[in-house]
C-alpha cells in the first residue's frame, strides 16, 4: 500500500488486494484534482451536524467506488489530529482504508454493479462525506474549542461508526461478488464498531479540571500560572505561532457559532489567558485574525516572533538548529537535552540525535534587526524578573544559601524573593531547582514562624508548575510537611497549601501518596472552614485526586457530601459548577451514590435545573441521570419535585450536552413507567 495511505495504527492488508488497491491509486491519481474537489463541494451540501441531506441522484457505480476511494485518501493526507479526539479519529481513518480492498474488488468485477449494491455504495459514500467533515474539525479546528465540546465531539464519532455499520449491512455481498477474504474482513470491523464503548479516562477529566479552572472569572491566583500553562501544553497551545493558528480557528468557530455566544466568549477568554502567560499581544479576534501579528515587548517594539526561542519567547542570541529542523536558543534547547528530553518541544517529533548546528542566517538577521532598532538585551547572565530588573546566577545560589542562614528575618526575606521570582519566570524554576532550593524550602516548613512557612510553600508551590520538579518536591518528601501546614497553618498558608497539593497531584504517583497521608481530610476541612478562595482551593485539589477511583471513597469517608451541599445552597460563594462537578465525579463511585442520593439532595438538583444557569442545568441533569440510571426511585422523587416539564424545555433550549442528558432522563422515565 502507498505510503501516502497509512498511519499510526495501519495494519497490513492481504497481498491480493494490496496488488489490486495499488492499480486503483494509480488510476485513481489522474481524477484526484476532479473527484477531490467535487467532494469538497459535494460533502458540504449533503452533510449536516445531525444527518444526511441528499441533494442529486446517486451517480453509477464506477463513480461512486471512484468518489469512496478519493474520500478515503482525502481524511488519509489530514495528518494529525488535535489531541482532545487523535485516538478516535486514527480509529476512524483506519476503519475507512481497511474497506479499500472492498472498493478494490468492486472496481474489477467483471459485470455491471446490480441496482440495489449501487444505492448501498451511495449510503457508504454519504456516511464518508459526514466523517470527512467530522475528520477536518478534529484537524483544522479551535483546539479550545474541541477541548470544551469533547463529549459532544464524541457523540458525533458514535454517529458515524453507526451510520457506518448500517451502510455496509445493507451491501449485498453475494450480488456484487467480493471475495470471502475481503467480507469477512469487513463484517469483523462492524463486529468492532458495534463492540465499542465511549471511551472515559483519566486525561479526558483532568483536562476537564483544567478547563474548569481557567475558565473561573474570579480569584487570580498564583496557582492560575501553573493551570493556564499545563493547559496550553496539552493542547499544544505553548508557542506563538501555534496560539496564532488558534486565534484564526476561533475566528471561524465564532462566524459559525454566533460572536456573542458563552461557549465563544469563554473560548476567547481562555485563549486571551494563553496569550497573556506566553508574551503574546491580546487582540480581538474578530477583526482580522489573519493578519500576521508581531509579539509587542516594553517599549513597544514590535519583534518578529522568528526572532523568538519557542521555549522562552525571548529573542535569541545564539540560534541552533536541531535534528528537527526547528531553531532554538543554544541555552535553551540544550537544558531541554539535559532534563532527559528526547523531542522536539515544538513538533513533539522524537529526534533522531540531539546535534546542535548554528542558524548563521537567522543569526544575522537578528544582529542586523538589533543595530537598526537599537534593542537592548537582557542580561545576558541573568534574568527577567516580573519586575522588569534581572537576577543573577549569582544572586540564585546567593538566596537559596540564605536559605540556611541562621538569622530567621534572611531566611524569611529569602523565602519571600524565591517566591516572587518564581511566580511568573520558568526559567528560574528550573536555576532555583538546580541550586537546590527545594529541600532549603521543605525544611523551612517545619519552622513555627507563620510568615516564612507561608513564603516557603508558595515558593514550593510556584516551583510546582515545573513537571520535573513536582517530582524534586515529592521526592524530598514535602507532601506530608505540605499536609501539615494545610491542617495547622494560618489560612493564606493553608490556602497555598492546597493549592500545591493540587499543583503535585497532577502525577498520578503523587494522587496516591497525598491520599495515604491523609491529605484528603485536610483538603475536607479547608472545604468546610476555610475563606473563598481557600473553598476554591481545596474543591479543585479535590477533584484531581478523586480522578483516582480509590479516592473517591476516601473523599466520602472524609465527609465531603455536606460541605459540598452548603455549596450548592449558598449562591453568594459563586461555587454552584465547581460543586457539581465534584458531585458528577463522585456519582459515579457506588458509596457516592448512595451517600449523594438522599431526598434533601434530589429537590436540590430540580431546583438548579429550573432556574439554573444553562451550565449549571447541563451539569445538574448530568448528575440526575446518572443516580437516575442505577436508581429509578431517584427519578421518581424529581418528578415528585416537578422536574418534567423542565427537562423538556431543556431538550429543546438548553446546551447541546444538556439536551442529551434531558433527553436521556426523559427516556430513563418512559423505561421506567414514570412518565407523568
Amino acid at each position: 500500500m502507498s505510503p501516502l495511505l497509512q498511519t499510526p495504527e495501519e495494519s497490513t492488508a492481504p497481498s491480493r488486494s494490496g496488488r489490486k488497491l495499488a492499480r486503483t491509486t494509480m488510476g485513481l491519481e489522474r481524477d484526484k484534482k476532479r473527484h477531490g474537489d467535487v467532494e469538497d463541494r459535494r460533502g458540504d451540501t449533503l452533510v449536516d451536524e445531525i444527518g444526511i441531506v441528499t441533494t442529486a441522484p446517486a451517480p453509477n457505480g464506477v463513480d461512486l467506488v471512484q468518489e469512496s476511494v478519493s474520500l478515503i485518501e482525502y481524511v488519509a493526507r489530514l495528518g494529525d489530529f488535535r489531541s482532545t479526539q487523535r485516538q478516535e479519529c486514527y480509529s476512524l481513518v483506519r476503519r475507512m482504508k481497511s474497506l479499500l480492498p472492498l472498493f478494490d474488488e468492486i472496481r474489477f468485477l467483471g459485470s455491471a454493479i446490480p441496482p440495489n449494491a449501487i444505492a448501498s455504495l451511495s449510503k457508504l459514500k454519504k456516511v464518508f462525506c459526514l466523517a470527512k467533515k467530522l475528520l477536518k474539525t478534529c484537524n483544522e479546528g479551535s483546539k479550545i474549542y474541541l477541548a470544551l465540546e469533547s463529549e459532544a465531539m464524541m457523540v458525533k464519532f458514535h454517529a458515524v461508526h453507526e451510520k457506518l455499520c448500517q451502510a455496509l449491512d445493507e451491501l449485498p455481498f453475494d450480488e456484487i461478488e467480493v471475495s470471502v477474504e475481503v467480507r469477512e474482513q469487513v463484517e469483523l470491523m462492524v463486529t468492532q464498531l458495534r463492540r465499542g464503548k465511549r471511551r472515559k479516562d483519566t486525561q479526558d477529566m483532568e483536562l476537564a479540571v483544567d478547563l474548569m479552572a481557567v475558565s473561573s472569572k474570579t480569584d487570580e491566583r498564583n496557582a492560575d500560572i501553573a493551570i493556564i500553562e499545563r493547559l496550553a501544553k496539552k493542547l499544544d497551545l505553548n508557542t506563538v505561532e501555534n496560539l496564532k493558528k488558534e486565534t484564526i480557528a476561533i475566528s471561524n468557530v465564532a462566524k459559525e457559532r454566533g460572536q456573542t455566544s458563552e461557549c465563544i466568549e469563554q473560548i476567547v477568554e481562555i485563549l486571551n489567558k494563553f496569550k497573556q502567560v506566553f508574551g503574546m499581544e491580546v487582540i480581538d479576534v474578530f477583526e482580522d485574525p489573519v493578519k500576521p501579528k508581531l509579539l509587542l515587548k516594553p517599549g513597544s517594539l514590535m519583534i518578529p516572533h522568528e526572532f523568538l526561542c519557542p521555549i522562552t519567547l525571548e529573542v535569541m542570541r545564539d540560534p541552533v538548529i536541531i535534528a528537527s529542523g526547528q531553531t532554538f536558543e543554544r541555552e535553551s534547547i540544550q537544558k531541554w537535552f539535559d532534563s532527559n528530553h528526547r523531542t522536539c518541544p515544538k513538533t513533539r517529533e522524537r529526534l533522531g540525535h540531539l546535534s546542535l548546528a548554528p542558524n548563521h542566517a537567522l543569526k544575522n538577521l537578528i544582529t542586523q534587526w538589533r543595530e537598526t532598532n537599537n534593542y537592548k538585551s537582557p542580561n545576558t547572565e541573568g534574568l527577567a524578573s516580573p519586575q522588569g530588573s534581572s537576577i543573577k546566577q549569582e544572586e540564585i545560589s546567593s538566596l537559596v544559601e540564605e536559605l540556611s542562614s541562621c538569622q530567621l528575618k534572611v531566611q524569611r526575606r529569602a523565602a519571600k524573593d524565591i517566591r516572587m521570582l518564581s511566580k511568573e519566570n520558568a526559567e528560574s524554576r528550573i536555576l532555583f531547582a538546580e541550586n537546590g532550593a527545594i529541600p532549603a524550602l521543605v525544611q523551612l516548613l517545619t519552622y513555627p514562624d507563620s510568615k516564612i512557612q507561608e513564603h516557603a510553600v508558595t515558593a514550593l508551590l510556584n516551583l510546582s508548575i515545573n513537571d520535573t520538579n513536582k517530582k524534586l518536591i515529592a521526592n524530598e518528601q514535602a507532601i506530608p510537611t505540605i499536609i501539615d501546614v494545610l491542617r495547622n497553618g494560618r489560612m493564606e498558608s493553608r490556602e497555598n497549601s492546597a493549592a500545591a497539593l493540587f499543583s503535585l497531584s497532577m502525577l498520578d504517583e503523587n494522587k496516591v501518596t497525598i491520599a495515604l497521608l491523609d491529605g484528603i481530610p485536610a483538603l475536607v476541612e479547608l472545604l468546610e472552614q476555610g475563606t473563598v478562595r481557600g473553598k476554591k482551593d481545596a474543591v479543585t485539589a479535590l477533584f484531581n485526586l478523586c480522578l483516582n477511583q480509590a479516592n473517591k471513597a476516601r473523599a466520602i469517608d472524609a465527609g465531603i457530601v455536606p460541605p459540598l451541599l452548603l455549596l450548592l445552597k449558598d449562591k453568594k460563594l459563586n461555587m454552584v459548577d465547581e460543586a457539581l462537578s465534584m458531585f458528577l465525579l463522585l456519582v459515579t463511585h457506588p458509596q457516592g451514590r448512595y451517600e449523594i442520593g438522599q431526598l434533601s439532595f434530589i429537590g436540590t438538583l430540580v431546583d438548579i435545573i429550573k432556574k439554573g444557569t444553562p451550565k449549571n442545568k447541563e451539569c445538574a441533569a448530568s448528575v440526575l441521570l446518572e443516580l437516575s440510571s442505577n436508581n429509578s426511585s431517584h427519578i421518581l422523587a424529581a418528578l415528585q419535585f416537578g422536574v418534567y416539564e423542565h427537562l423538556v424545555d431543556i431538550s429543546e433550549t438548553g446546551t447541546n450536552r444538556a439536551q442529551r442528558k434531558a433527553r436521556g432522563l426523559l427516556q430513563v422515565m418512559k423505561t421506567s413507567d414514570q412518565l407523568p
